[in-house]
């Protein structure tokens, strides 16, 4: 009972605070980026806009759960290599979208049709430029991703296309790979572990864990350029099942 009541009045201050920061964040957020666009390029505009996206980000997921919810983002890639990435991740919850702010680029999301449904939320990310892979013909879907990663603006992709009912790594969709074999642009795989029940699939209800993103080296164009689509989606998400099965200590580096 002790535990339940813990966990009930978490999620009521949590939400509570996420309504808040969303009525006073997003508002302030805009104006200032707003305010900054008059007297700056749009490109540069649409960096700022994109930053002040992460940290909403960054507040939902690292500060308005804490302590009962604790992100560590740890980057593996010690390459000088600046990006711009193909951020390729594994997807457990629906907070993964949030986690991504944790990632110090200026990033894009491809998302499913869903998260532009959300009030506000989904406004702000059309605004940004986040691609929906399910409402755009490849050709097109292909074209608007690799202009972004030509004006230095990071992808970032969730291939299984849905999140985990049970926390398996499902299989990879082709299209984010295609476009990075036509493309030429590194593929730097992200892991994911710890947010399964933050919130478990079909619900809303926050669980208290400990979520930990792992960035793996990345794959230089030259490593995947003589690997079909297939292929290369499969190797893909063999680096990730390996690099989330050493996150929780069932294999060694």
């Amino acid at each position: 009972m002790k535990e339940t009541l813990k966990l009930i009045c978490f999620n009521f201050i949590f939400y509570i605070l996420f309504l808040l920061f969303s009525i006073i964040g997003i508002p302030v957020f805009s104006a200032i980026v707003a305010f900054q666009a008059i007297f700056i390029s749009h490109r540069n505009g649409m960096k700022k806009f994109r930053r002040a996206i992460a940290w909403y980000g960054l507040g939902v997921i690292k500060v308005l759960p804490f302590p009962f919810v604790r992100v560590f983002y740890k980057n593996l890639d010690t390459t000088a290599e600046k990006g711009p990435f193909i951020f390729v991740c594994n997807h457990r919850s629906a907070s993964d979208p949030f986690l991504m702010a944790c990632l110090p680029y200026e990033l894009v999301q491809i998302v499913n049709i869903w998260p532009f449904k959300l009030p506000v939320l989904g406004f702000m990310a059309r605004a940004a430029g986040y691609l929906s892979v399910r409402e755009l013909p490849f050709e097109e879907f292909s074209k608007k991703t690799t202009d972004l990663l030509h004006e230095g603006v990071s992808i970032v992709a969730f291939p299984e296309g849905t999140r985990s009912a049970d926390g398996s790594l499902g299989q990879f969709h082709s299209s984010i790979f295609r476009v990075a074999l036509s493309s030429g642009y590194p593929i730097s795989p992200i892991c994911i572990t710890g947010n399964e029940n933050i919130p478990a699939r079909g619900t809303l209800l926050l669980k208290p864990g400990t979520i930990k993103i792992h960035k793996l080296p990345h794959l230089k164009f030259e490593d995947y350029k003589n690997l079909t689509p297939f292929k290369l989606k499969n190797s893909v998400r063999q680096i990730i099942a390996e690099g989330i099965e050493v996150m929780k200590g069932k294999k060694s580096l």
